[in-house]
């Protein structure tokens, strides 16, 4: 499903390899496989499964499946993941240390009815997602990836299936500067018809009335009618699929066909789309699974880090960081005792979940502004983070980011252990400021949040600059966390 092109893989040969993971190269890998949050959540997965993580499902009741010294995890929506390990001296009402980040990106989304033909070109409707860069998407080959939905005709059910095209299929293309003299003084442009992927010339392409049954009722127009049948084919040719009529419908979306990689003079910047915000997602993800090795048995709390869907809309969703998904998975593990005997109607189940918020930290960790050596104006003077100088402390008197002085004093105690670097970012007076999920979840639930991560270029663009050496400070930082917030936390007094 995942195929790696000769280009990729020059691509990663040429990074050194050591002893010790090479969390570059392995980002690399992470990004060119993960072109959209169905695929980051399955790698994701595929990583948990590899150290021993087992799965559980929300339809079905924990009590008796959560054991100390246990590591597991869950989805929603193949979308958003939570994945903990528990300590073997785990008793509800214990402290939780959690780490949240988001699986989305600015992107662009195949339209539920996107066949367009214009001027002898076949063209893609696509909606906007988020709050992307726009005219960084022109003239960039484009592909497809997403999730489908099939019929399984062995089964007889209809089953989702991730798809990744990977091809250069698609092409927003500039005016000509002939055409436009003043484009370099002022690009503008309708998101509705100049946002508009050319994909192929007309040849003719049939409407697919093969695959439509005429005479029985259909709520909508089948999906050869909706969409181009060359990307119907290529989906059900990369699916093994006998016909696109099995294609029921899908959730594809546009990516960056260059692959991601390293570029600097000494590989010390990572270029590629979507770093915002799968930087936290990979860093989380190995911090966990290195963390659930070491010292588990005398554990006290539980290590946990969620990832969700949506946050670039505003994370109101069913899998978003607003809805109850992480509220629900804390409230299963603060009135679980660990043992089959455990009792869900306990009494004190509702006091063991308050004094378990009351008692853990969430590490909201998004992707920080780098100063950007062309507009430094743009920036507050004394707060201007670089790429390589490790994660940033994000901080917003308004409470666009929930970072206060008990949050800053348990982060550093963490980092001056670990020795890692940390740098500050107060959003310029002039400019405005975006937001997290740590605001959501910690009005949520009450729990003490802070919000970091690790600088960037170019955020929202369709290809964003990181820096190479601050994923292993930040999974440091993480596992440190995650080793000894529970140690740690009844010693700062608030």
């Amino acid at each position: 499903m995942f195929r790696v092109t000769l280009r990729k893989l020059s691509t990663m040969s040429s990074i050194a390899t050591s002893s010790k993971t090479n969390y570059p190269k392995e980002f690399i890998k992470f990004l060119n496989e993960s072109h959209t949050p169905y695929h980051v959540v399955h790698n994701m997965k595929l990583h948990l499964d590899q150290h021993g993580f087992q799965e559980l499902s929300e339809r079905e009741a924990w009590n008796g499946k959560v054991q100390r010294k246990g590591r597991y995890y869950v989805t929603r929506n193949n979308s958003s993941i939570v994945a903990f390990a528990v300590g073997g001296k785990w008793q509800p009402g214990n402290a939780i240390a959690i780490t949240g980040a988001h699986t989305d990106s600015p992107v662009l989304r195949i339209k539920p009815v996107s066949k367009r033909k214009t001027e002898n070109y076949e063209q893609v409707g696509v909606e906007c997602y988020g709050g992307g860069i726009w005219h960084s998407w022109f003239d960039s080959d484009l592909s497809i990836a997403g999730r489908v939905f099939v019929n399984d005709r062995e089964s007889g059910k209809i089953v989702s299936k991730l798809v990744d095209l990977n091809k250069p299929l698609l092409k927003i293309p500039t005016l000509a500067i002939h055409l436009d003299r003043e484009v370099n003084s002022k690009f503008e442009f309708n998101k509705e018809s100049q946002l508009l992927p050319i994909a192929g010339l007309v040849n003719g392409e049939s409407k697919g009335d093969e695959d439509v049954k005429e005479d029985s009722f259909s709520s909508l127009k089948a999906v050869v009618e909706r969409h181009h049948r060359s990307i119907l084919e290529l989906v059900a040719q990369q699916l093994n699929l006998s016909s696109v009529s099995d294609i029921e419908d899908f959730e594809l979306i546009l990516y960056d066909y260059a692959a991601a990689t390293l570029g600097g003079f000494h590989d010390e910047f990572v270029f590629s789309g979507r770093l915002d915000n799968l930087t936290s997602c990979f860093t989380s993800l190995h911090a966990l699974t290195l963390a659930a090795d070491t010292n588990i048995d005398e554990e006290t709390g539980i290590r946990l880090m969620s990832c969700f869907d949506h946050e670039e809309i505003g994370s109101s969703s069913a899998q978003g960081a607003d809805s109850n998904f992480l509220p629900n998975v804390l409230e299963r593990l603060a009135s679980l005792k660990g043992d089959p005997s455990s009792d869900v109607n306990d009494p004190l189940s509702k006091s063991y979940i308050l004094e378990t918020f009351a008692k853990s930290f969430f590490m909201s960790s998004d992707v920080a502004h780098a100063v950007h050596p062309n507009y430094v104006n743009k920036y507050e003077s004394q707060h201007k983070p670089i790429i390589g100088g490790g994660p940033v402390i994000k901080i917003n008197a308004n409470q666009r980011y929930m970072t206060n002085s008990p949050g800053m004093v348990l982060v550093k105690k963490l980092a001056d252990k670990a020795q890692v670097p940390l740098q500050l970012f107060v959003v310029s007076n002039c400019s405005s400021c975006g937001s997290t999920i740590g605001p959501i979840l910690a009005s949520k639930t009450g729990v003490r949040t802070l919000d970091l991560g690790n600088p960037i270029l170019s955020m929202h663009s369709i290809r964003e600059t990181g820096g190479s050496e601050d994923l292993g400070l930040q999974i440091k930082l993480f596992k440190e966390f995650f080793e000894q917030y529970s140690s740690l936390e009844s010693n700062i007094i608030v």
